[in-house]
């Protein structure tokens, strides 16, 4: 079964080493995955895959 892991914005800022508002730039600019709707609301997360490839892909080039 593949599971998908979902990931709040706080493990997110940590992970990436980023500000919330840095964060929510690189989304508008589309340089970062926007997260997922949880219920409809205010409430929203990750994809943990999302999250890493982002990650990957930022050692792999070498910056943000």
């Amino acid at each position: 079964m593949n599971e998908m892991k979902l990931v709040k914005i706080r493990v997110v800022l940590e992970r990436c080493a980023v500000s919330r508002a840095t964060l929510y730039r690189m989304i508008e600019k589309g340089t970062f995955p926007r997260p997922k709707s949880l219920t409809g609301g205010r409430a929203v997360a990750w994809l943990e895959s999302d999250v890493s490839e982002w990650i990957a892909s930022r050692v792999t080039t070498g910056g943000c």
